[in-house]
């Protein structure tokens, strides 16, 4: 039953969660829509790996939409009705460390995307500089995001893994006021919070949960601050074999305190979404170590105050040096 557990891939282990762990955010930061990218974490990501580089990528598509009575705030923008898809490739070059911190084995990473984001709006009902306009308006941007460095440690004993993470947002992506579809998110935000992995390779069960919340700064720009957001990203798997694991993935994204500033139009108008969907991974031969793909989808439901949809993470690991 032992060999139910990937063998010789204590790196890929670390790649896998380096970029699973520095994707950041990918859309707008106003209308209750999140620094943190909900359902960025997944499998196997409490599980220490061996110290060395790695550059672990992501694409990400999503696809997200509301009604014409639903009203949201964008780019400084008050807008009635939203449709939204995005398609981005997150990289997120990582050291690990050789010497253990706090009895663990701690990584730092900067994590950066490039892609292209579109939107369309039924009406927007005023601008950014008070004037209003009452017909649908597309947008759209290709570009670069926000810097995203993020520091973690992570311990293990026998089949249980802990993590502990801090991360955060440094506003230099793609952002003008008044625009509906914005890369960046045009203020600065932290993030911080543990996670933990039951993998059991005797019986190729495996669990992971992280949990965190986030603080955002002001963005000057349209006088608006996002409040304090929890998130919470889980999976859990079975492997079928030394290298095909499935199961189901999701998240939980709450927001505890409302929205604040002069721009906040709307009021404190908090969000919530929750999301589930299935997930694939495989380990293959790479070089003398084990390179890894992951694909999830999810499917998200019971939204309010954010527009809903679904989205697609394809993850590639690959181990680069030890």
């Amino acid at each position: 039953m032992a060999s139910k557990l990937p063998r010789g891939s204590p790196r890929t282990w670390t790649a896998v969660a380096a970029t699973l762990l520095a994707t950041g955010a990918a859309r707008a930061d106003e209308g209750g829509v999140s620094f943190w990218l909900p359902g960025q974490l997944g499998s196997l990501i409490a599980v220490p790996g061996a110290p060395g580089f790695s550059v672990p990528g992501i694409y990400y598509h999503t696809s997200v939409d509301a009604s014409a009575q639903r009203s949201f705030q964008v780019g400084g923008n008050l807008v009635a009705g939203i449709d939204g898809d995005a398609d981005l490739v997150f990289l997120a070059p990582t050291y690990t460390f050789g010497k253990p911190v706090a009895g663990g084995r701690a990584s730092v990473t900067l994590g950066w995307a490039y892609g292209e984001m579109s939107a369309s709006v039924d009406a927007v009902i005023t601008g950014p500089l008070g004037n209003s306009i009452t017909r649908s308006l597309s947008d759209s941007v290709t570009g670069g995001s926000d810097l995203y460095p993020q520091f973690s440690v992570k311990w293990n004993d026998g089949a249980k893994n802990w993590m502990t993470y801090a991360m955060a947002d440094i506003p230099v992506g793609a952002y003008d006021l008044g625009r509906l579809a914005n890369i960046g998110i045009n203020h600065y935000a932290v993030d911080g919070g543990g996670g933990f992995t039951y993998f059991d390779p005797m019986k190729g069960h495996e669990v992971s949960i992280v949990a965190g919340l986030t603080y955002n700064f002001e963005n000057r720009d349209t006088d608006y601050r996002n409040g304090v957001d929890m998130h919470v990203d889980f999976a859990a798997s079975k492997f079928l074999s030394q290298s095909t694991h499935v199961g189901l993935a999701g998240y939980i994204y709450y927001q505890l305190s409302g929205d604040s500033g002069g721009g906040a139009k709307l009021g404190d108008n908090k969000a919530r979404v929750y999301a589930l969907g299935p997930q694939f991974g495989h380990f293959f031969p790479f070089g003398k170590d084990k390179g890894y793909v992951n694909v999830r989808a999810n499917w998200e439901f019971d939204a309010k105050n954010r527009p809903e949809g679904w989205n697609v993470y394809a993850t590639l690991s690959l181990p680069v040096g030890g």
